[in-house]
């Protein structure tokens, strides 16, 4: 058995040293004209003997602590705890603000950015089962209808924000048609071509999108009609000049913030009456055995409609705010990467599982962030994490609790 287990880690040393070699071991070193690589032995024989001494240990430290990470559970809560809970977490997201400073703030709308999307997706992955990889084009439809109504038409946020999410569940109800008769690998293949095909006629529409360039010049959100911004376009008043405030870009930050903040909490409240009610039992029948959803006569292209256009207009609202967020909207801020950062967010959170989506959005979003030293390896630690999470915990950080009773 030792000697077995001895093999297994040689052997898995050794692909590490293969993979190790070409990424980390080489270094590239100029000397005026003449560039040559250099070895870095120590990088390639430190990440084989790692390699070769987890495999050794790994069945009499591992595996134990598997046990203990899937038998992780929360603590089952009355509904009126629950609710204290909810109400203090609401509570101090919306206070934390004001005492906390700008790059903080800037990071957590980030945060309930993905939040929304997240919980967007996983209406579609998680209560539905339907496997989407091109869940960043809706995003991008309701990004660029704020940006398009706004530079065409003149339309602010506030008018705009509903547009968006209607074309973009428009969208997501269009794309329904096409992946009605698919599941598992033939639908994630579809809808990943739809994601580049938005992104590519984003590129290749020049003279409406502006192509590779993009649209600038996007305004911020305004309160009640009165501009968050330094200066007023001609005869409007601006909300510090209301208020008889001195002008601070730090009550311009906040405020996004907080749109944010209330946009997420409408989509997790939206989300969460809809999985009580008979639409969000058909998308979990439809997820568990489309056969059996078919015998007992629900309609499963009605169900994977609701659920993609459901789950579009939630990316619509995410994109609209995004563009008012940043000022700015071009094709690159829409590519698979975001697709896939996204649908991580769900599997690492636990499909199905709404408090777990929203603590994976914040670990995804600030981890990378609090360790901008190890910036260049980011892709390469979420992959690592990615694979021992399946490992240890397919299931998910916070699993979906199910609805049960106890005898």
């Amino acid at each position: 058995m030792m000697a077995r287990q001895f093999m297994h880690a040689l052997f898995a040393a050794l692909i590490a040293g293969m993979i190790i070699a070409p990424i980390f071991g080489l270094q590239i070193i100029r000397a005026g004209a003449d560039i040559h690589l250099e070895p870095r032995w120590s990088y390639i024989w430190g990440g084989m003997l790692a390699v070769f001494v987890v495999q050794m240990v790994r069945p009499y430290l591992l595996h134990p602590l598997r046990g203990r990470f899937d038998s992780f559970e929360l603590p089952r809560l009355s509904a009126r705890y629950r609710q204290i809970l909810i109400s203090i977490a609401i509570a101090a997201a919306l206070i934390w603000p004001f005492f906390s400073g700008r790059a903080q703030v800037d990071i957590a709308t980030l945060v309930l950015i993905y939040v929304m999307l997240a919980l967007g997706l996983n209406i579609v992955v998680g209560f539905a089962g339907l496997l989407d990889l091109g869940f960043v084009g809706f995003y991008a439809v309701g990004a660029y209808s704020y940006a398009l109504l706004y530079h065409w038409a003149g339309w602010g946020f506030w008018a705009s924000l509903p547009a968006a999410g209607a074309m973009a569940a428009l969208f997501g109800y269009l794309l329904g048609f096409p992946v009605l008769r698919l599941r598992g690998d033939y639908l994630a293949i579809v809808t990943l071509g739809f994601g580049e095909i938005i992104r590519l006629l984003l590129i290749n529409l020049y003279p409406i999108t502006g192509g590779p360039d993009g649209i600038a010049g996007i305004p911020k959100p305004t309160f009640f009609g009165y501009p968050m911004s330094r200066r007023a376009p001609e005869g409007q008043t601006t909300f510090h000049e209301l208020m008889g405030w001195q002008f601070n870009n730090l009550d311009v930050i906040i405020y996004l913030y907080i749109l944010a903040l209330l946009l997420a909490l409408l989509t997790l409240f939206v989300s969460n009456r809809l999985i009580r009610m008979p639409v969000g039992r058909a998308w979990e029948a439809l997820r568990e055995d489309e056969i059996a959803c078919r015998s007992l006569g629900l309609n499963p292209v009605g169900i994977k409609l609701s659920a993609f256009t459901i789950g579009a207009m939630f990316a619509g609202f995410g994109g609209a705010f995004f563009a008012a967020r940043q000022g700015l909207v071009n094709p690159e801020s829409f590519t698979f990467i975001e697709s896939a950062l996204i649908l991580a967010v769900v599997v690492l959170g636990g499909m199905g599982s709404q408090l777990g989506v929203i603590l994976a959005a914040i670990l995804l979003t600030v981890m990378p962030e609090v360790a901008r030293q190890f910036a260049e390896y980011r892709m390469l630690i979420f992959g690592m994490v990615m694979v021992f999470m399946m490992i240890w915990r397919p299931q998910g950080l916070l699993p979906a609790q199910r609805p049960q009773v106890e005898i």
